[in-house]
């Protein structure tokens, strides 16, 4: 037996493997309790390293949903410690997920993407430029972090440009999940984590995009008064 079919047998073993174990700790992994853990630990340090721990877990099974974890530590942490590990959580997970991918290549992680429909559109951005692809894809809400990157790892996007667009895009989503969370205790008693999720996953990319536009329309009107004058 050669070593690409070695090599093959290797991608499709770890493939299956992580298939099989998100499937089988579906449940669990989907429910799990941040802010349990994060009271568990003995210090803030061990809290950190659990955290990051999840996010390792959360890049290599796919299963567990980023806004929540950014909220529920949110919650369980004042905002400005919260921030600096969820920030610190998305470079793992996507630094983790890039590798992942590229390890499995582009025919597994092709099929595993292909027929859904955040796969498919996925699929058809991958001719387009990859720096404004990336940064579309992480900004927007509509594309999950982990399979995103799978396919960005597998399909030989360049690791600093991705990781840096990566890191731009995902940020004003992660600040402001984070800072959600930090002011939503009393709100949790009455309204379910994923319904607020759901809305903040919406509302924080809206936000900061009418920032953006009104920023812009700002500097155009300066640029209009000053030729008036001229």
């Amino acid at each position: 037996m050669n070593k690409k079919k070695i090599i093959n047998i290797i991608k499709i073993v770890v493939a299956a493997a992580i298939i099989i174990t998100a499937a089988v700790n579906y449940k669990t992994l989907s429910t799990l309790d941040i802010r349990e853990l994060i009271s568990s630990a003995s210090s803030i340090y061990i809290a950190a390293a659990i955290i990051l721990g999840v996010y390792f877990v959360k890049a290599v099974l796919l299963v567990l949903p980023a806004s929540l974890i950014y909220i529920s530590v949110g919650l369980a942490l004042d905002w400005k410690t919260a921030l600096v590990i969820n920030l610190l959580g998305i470079v793992i997970e996507v630094i983790t997920t890039y590798f992942l991918g590229k390890f499995l290549g582009k025919e597994t992680v092709e099929k595993k993407l292909r027929g859904t429909k955040g796969g498919d559109r996925l699929l058809s951005m991958r001719d387009k430029n990859k720096n404004t692809a990336t940064f579309i894809i992480r900004f927007v809400p509509v594309f999950p972090i982990d399979f995103s990157s799978l396919f960005m790892g597998a399909f030989d996007f360049k690791f600093l440009p991705y990781f840096i667009c990566s890191f731009i895009g995902l940020a004003p989503r992660v600040i402001g999940f984070t800072i959600l969370g930090d002011g939503l205790y009393d709100v949790l008693k009455i309204i379910p984590p994923k319904y607020i999720a759901i809305a903040a996953a919406v509302a924080v990319p809206i936000a900061v995009a009418v920032i953006i536009i009104k920023k812009k329309k700002s500097i155009k009107t300066e640029h209009e008064k000053k030729d008036c004058l001229e």
